[in-house]
């Protein structure tokens, strides 16, 4: 039997991982999306002619970190209610 003052110091120290998890990927999701941005920018700066087809990868790849971070989140959330 686990003593019972462990295991809540254990659930507690779970649940700030969880917090700085969540924290984590907001924030990788934020440099990704403003890497993709900047990126997205250049790209059209030194080709104007593409500017459509870069746009539209531009927004595809945001949507697919968004989705990432969006897991993360709710994986890091669930760790915390368990």
């Amino acid at each position: 039997m686990i003593n019972p003052v462990v295991q809540e110091a254990a659930l507690d120290i779970a649940k700030a991982g969880a917090g700085i998890g969540a924290g984590l990927a907001a924030i990788g999701a934020g440099l990704g999306i403003g890497r993709l941005g900047a990126g997205a920018t250049e790209g059209i700066a030194r080709q104007p002619e593409a500017e459509a087809k870069i746009k539209g990868i531009a927004i595809i790849l945001a949507a697919f970190v968004e989705g990432v971070a969006l897991f993360a989140v709710v994986v890091t959330l669930l760790i915390a209610i368990a």
